[in-house]
């Protein structure tokens, strides 16, 4: 297993935080991804995930279609 932990900063959100959840099932729904939290307030998805089994483009394809844009990824 290969465990990557990144951080995606989320544009759109608007002023609701049902944005969060929205990614937030989008992203774990993602084969691969093992947790997400996503901060309302900063507007930022924190995500770990099995870099073997899925990548950052799959995960921003998965905000994508969700309805939102991610910007450019913080690795921690």
């Amino acid at each position: 297993m290969n465990l990557q932990k990144i951080a995606l900063p989320i544009e759109d959100f608007g002023c609701a935080g049902s944005g969060a959840i929205i990614v937030e099932r989008a992203l774990t729904k993602v084969s691969g991804v093992l947790r997400v939290f996503v901060n309302a307030a900063t507007e930022v998805a924190y995500v770990q995930y099995d870099a073997d089994r899925c990548d950052i483009s799959v995960l921003r394809a998965a905000i994508a279609r969700a309805g939102f844009h991610a910007g450019v990824p913080l690795v921690m």
